[in-house]
């Protein structure tokens, strides 16, 4: 690793730590460095509030090395006004003499405008180092603009014979319990990271669940659930207020404070409609969490990224059949006797025949 990567990779360090608190906006960490040494250091922290390069610009004690330093980034300086002022304006403003930028930004608003204006400015940019990680760590602001649909992670447990629950008729037959403690809070965890969650009808009136990260420090994420009919009690945890709510239905009631119903026609393009109206709210990530049934349609439509699977030692012998994505896990670990697989979907496609 090079020098430039160095302190790029640096940037994604700091970038991480608005996990879970930036979206929709990408996590972005900035470096400044004079003479070979970091005198400032910066992450954006929260969305709306101010972003990575102004806050490492306002981290160096002593303004007039900024003349003379080189500025690291992990993505292309803003060039518009959103909710803070632009980026690559201020650099320009405080006479920054170079920048190194990871990876150019896939909004259209931003790409390749921001280094225009750092380069009119005379400023020497240097692009594209550690490029592959910088776009890794924002695969989901990347899968929002890129292919205009939130990026899709699928996560589910299963047996060892590869069923994913009991078969239940009602809410009286409590669902089997394959994970443990430890993967529960990965979980948690997982639904902090990522901007919403979603779980199909049968998962709500069945497991009457809270889909809150109460396991795991961070934001609740937004909540979707996919209610064709209006079968979900209205006293269930779904509609509670410690999360904003979203409900697809052809069966629409009156909105809450916290909790908004869609009109969405359960058809064959249902899925890829669905993606659509979430993308046009700026969510830029699902995690997608049953049940079986729905898990299937995104993996028959191809419409998935990710896929996490946690593989018990049970052997339960007849229930509900676990999805299977087809493919090849990329990795695998074991944590507490547990398996766990990784799936990563590249071969990806754009429509859909689904039901749910």
């Amino acid at each position: 690793m090079n020098y430039e990567e160095k302190y790029i990779y640096r940037c994604l360090q700091l970038a991480a730590f608005g996990g879970g608190h930036v979206a929709p906006n990408p996590m972005v960490g900035a470096v400044i460095v004079h003479n070979h040494r970091i005198i400032g250091e910066g992450f954006h922290h929260r969305y709306g509030e101010a972003h990575a390069e102004p806050n490492a610009i306002l981290s160096v004690k002593d303004e007039a090395l900024l003349q003379k330093s080189t500025l690291y980034v992990n993505l292309e300086p803003c060039s518009h006004v959103g909710k803070t002022q632009p980026c690559a304006h201020l650099i320009v403003d405080k006479k920054i003499p170079r920048v190194v930028i990871g990876t150019l930004d896939p909004n259209p608003k931003v790409s390749g405008k921001g280094i225009k204006i750092l380069q009119n400015a005379g400023i020497k940019v240097v692009t594209n180092v550690l490029e592959d990680e910088c776009r890794r760590l924002n695969k989901r602001f990347f899968a929002l603009h890129n292919e205009h649909r939130p990026f899709i992670l699928l996560k589910w447990a299963e047996t060892r014979d590869g069923f994913i629950d009991v078969i239940r008729h009602d809410a009286g037959t409590p669902p089997l319990q394959i994970s443990g403690q430890l993967a529960k809070q990965l979980t948690h965890k997982m639904r902090s990271e990522n901007q919403a969650i979603m779980v199909s009808t049968n998962t709500a009136v069945l497991d009457n669940p809270s889909l809150i990260t109460k396991h795991w420090p961070g934001k609740n994420p937004i909540r979707i659930i996919l209610d064709r009919t209006g079968r979900i009690p209205e006293h269930y945890s779904v509609f509670n207020d410690l999360a904003e709510t979203l409900i697809f239905t052809e069966n629409p009631r009156k909105n809450t404070e916290s909790t908004k119903y869609i009109y969405l026609h359960f058809d064959e393009c249902m899925l890829n409609n669905l993606l659509q109206t979430l993308a046009s709210r700026n969510i830029h990530s699902v995690l997608v969490e049953g049940g079986a049934q729905l898990l299937k349609n995104f993996i028959d439509a191809g419409l998935w990224d990710e896929a996490l699977v946690e593989v018990s030692g049970q052997i339960i012998g007849r229930g509900v059949q676990a999805p299977s994505t087809g493919i090849v896990p990329d990795s695998s670990v074991i944590i507490n006797n547990h398996l766990h697989l990784k799936y990563i979907n590249r071969n990806k496609k754009f429509n859909t025949h689904s039901s749910v």
